[in-house]
């Protein structure tokens, strides 16, 4: 297997807070983690070191053996689905086209390359027949998929995703786990999502994160690491049926 991130006794936070401590991780080529975990627990600060947003107060990151500066261009990101004003004048291949920045000089204009890479990442995520359709017109999951592409259009090794079905209905949230399916045979994926059920459905490994992180490079959500990230009993719902971890605790 061949790393493309490695994190060794990484800890990170904003001044002198830490909120992530002591994260030890290995992603593999062509990878599906999902890492679950509380809000606050420290998804969104593991998401900007790997981007670069924010600097270790601690330990080593690389990215396909390259500091995060170097690396960080091999990661194609999908933040979290935001409201934003849909009166605002830009249509969906140009949101896609922001992709090939990255890849050129500044003020250089866009050339043919670009386009066939934009036209492909809008065929991947089935929106090509909207691809002059204003951004503001869409639906949540179409405007979701269009981030996609986006990160598509970047050429990356590795996609990075941050609750990418919040705020979408159940029908979309599946449509969009299946492409990341997809995706996954040539694309290594690092998804947050407090979406338990559905991670463990569509994910090859899953970790938990609350400040330190507890992965063994296994798909099973084990009661152990649900306590130590949650803290607290937890009832998983799967197919609409609940299913305890672990007992309740007393008052």
């Amino acid at each position: 297997m061949n790393p493309v991130i490695t994190l060794k006794e990484v800890a990170a936070g904003y001044q002198s807070t830490t909120v992530i401590e002591d994260i030890n991780l290995v992603v593999n080529e062509l990878d599906f983690i999902g890492l679950i975990g509380p809000n606050g627990g420290g998804k969104t600060t593991l998401i900007k070191v790997l981007l670069g947003l924010i600097k270790p107060q601690k330990g080593e990151v690389t990215i396909l053996d390259r500091p995060v500066r170097e690396g960080r261009k091999y990661i194609g990101y999908v933040p979290q689905l935001l409201e934003f004003d849909r009166e605002f004048p830009i249509r969906v291949e140009d949101v896609v086209r922001m992709g090939r920045l990255g890849k050129r000089r500044l003020f250089q204009f866009y050339n043919a390359k670009d386009e066939q890479i934009v036209t492909r990442s809008l065929t991947q995520v089935g929106l090509l027949d909207l691809r002059s359709r204003s951004i503001g017109q869409l639906s949540g999951g179409e405007r979701q998929r269009v981030y996609l592409a986006r990160a598509l259009a970047s050429e990356p090794s590795i996609l990075l995703l941050d609750e990418p079905t919040a705020n979408v209905d159940t029908k979309v949230q599946n449509s969009i786990y299946e492409l990341l399916k997809q995706l996954n045979e040539f694309i290594t994926i690092i998804l947050i999502s407090h979406d338990l059920s559905a991670v463990s459905t569509y994910v090859k490994t899953v970790g938990c994160l609350n400040r330190r992180l507890f992965y063994h490079h296994d798909k099973l959500i084990t009661a152990e690491m649900i306590e130590q990230t949650y803290q607290c009993p937890i009832d998983l719902i799967a197919h609409g049926l609940p299913h305890r971890v672990f007992p309740e605790h007393s008052n």
